[in-house]
């Protein structure tokens, strides 16, 4: 009788990592990047003026809170940086980078935010516009019937703005873990070992004829 020849056996195949090991990793070295980026980047420090429209006996609420508006697309124009820039002693460049302002819907009042790697200089550049800015309402005052008055003065910022390290490595460890999560799902999927293996080899007509023959 004569033996079928034995199937040469499968390669082993080297054991891969399990999925979430690669999960995993994101996170670590998200986690590191993050914070890592937290302690190189300089702090930054924010502070805010307030300034405030009122009406004179010639306007109403109505008037000031409508040059409110109006003053507060102002604030960071050439014309008023201008004069801000010799009472906070940077150039006009630096606060038209670092100067925002903000108006309210709902009341005549105008937030004049300034930052900087400096606590005080954050908040000189912030009390320099707002200055500057009731300086220049104060010549159209006779015109508009609305005087710009200061509500609030800027103060030093005890702690920067910025985030701490701690937290821009919780950000980097969640953006680790969702870009790992995606890694798994689009990569494509191992074969399993029985779709793997050769099929099984089936003797030929000769062959099983001559094992009837030797029965």
């Amino acid at each position: 009788m004569t033996e079928n020849p034995r199937r040469p056996a499968a390669p082993r195949r080297a054991k891969s990592l399990p999925p979430w090991a690669l999960l995993a990793a994101g996170v670590v070295v998200g986690g590191a990047l993050g914070g890592a980026y937290g302690v190189v980047k300089p702090p930054v420090y924010t502070a805010t003026a307030y300034v405030v429209a009122v009406p004179t006996a010639k306007s109403d609420p109505a008037s000031a809170l409508g040059f409110a508006q109006a003053y507060g697309r102002v604030a960071t124009q050439l014309a008023v940086l201008g004069d801000a820039q010799v009472w906070a002693g940077v150039p006009v460049r630096t606060l038209q980078q670092s100067v925002q302002t903000a108006t309210s819907p709902d009341a005549p009042m105008v937030s004049i935010t300034a930052t900087s790697p400096r606590a005080d200089l954050a908040a000189d550049m912030a009390n320099a516009v707002s200055r500057s800015l009731t300086q220049h309402a104060k010549s159209s005052q006779a015109t508009t019937n609305v005087e710009l008055q200061q509500f609030a003065r800027a103060v030093k910022p005890t702690g920067p703005s910025s985030p701490s390290p701690v937290l821009t490595g919780a950000v980097g460890a969640s953006a680790g873990g969702l870009l790992g999560g995606l890694v798994l799902l689009v990569r494509p999927k191992k074969r399993t070992q029985d779709e793997g293996a050769l099929p099984a080899a089936v003797p030929g007509p000769a062959l099983a004829a001559e094992a009837h023959g030797a029965l």
